[in-house]
């Protein structure tokens, strides 16, 4: 009896943590240009990000926050940049140690110069980098630096209007 019971609480652990992990798609540049051009009612964030880039970490708890607190009107799309073949190794286990709640894409395409530009002309290609984009109004704000929380609503906020 003990036996069984032990083991019925492995399942049920082991069925939970499988819950926790959090998919990460590796896409190409088109599955963006995608989020950028869609129709949709809904604010569009996109947070360009790594690892290995500590204001890009510093600032997330951020979008998360706001994906957490505004979802039904803003869609929050975290975009590391990543290599792919670190997809498992160090993505995926940052994400789900941080039990991050967007959507998060690690975008396939090493030839930056071929894409930044498309994303926003001014973008040097330095990250963290966020589009803001309202699809209804065509209104759209770039920013190439860290973002401090209340930017962040700010910026939101301004395109919302």
């Amino acid at each position: 009896m003990l036996k069984a019971l032990v083991i019925l609480l492995c399942l049920s652990c082991s069925l939970t943590l499988v819950r926790a992990q959090h998919e990460v798609k590796v896409v190409k540049y088109d599955a963006l240009e995608t989020l950028i051009t869609r129709d949709s009612p809904k604010l569009e964030v996109i947070n360009f990000w790594a690892t290995w880039c500590k204001p890009c970490i510093k600032e997330l708890p951020y979008f998360q926050a706001l994906h957490q607190k505004m979802g039904g009107t803003v869609t929050v799309t975290l975009i590391s940049l990543d290599f792919a073949d670190e997809l498992n190794t160090k993505v995926i286990p940052f994400v789900n140690k941080r039990q991050l709640a967007p959507t998060v894409l690690l975008l396939d395409e090493i030839d930056y110069n071929s894409w930044i530009d498309k994303v926003d002309s001014t973008w040097t290609g330095a990250i963290p980098a966020t589009l803001v984009i309202n699809h209804q109004t065509g209104k759209r704000k770039f920013v190439e630096n860290e973002l401090t929380n209340k930017e962040l609503i700010e910026l939101v906020n301004e395109l919302l209007n």
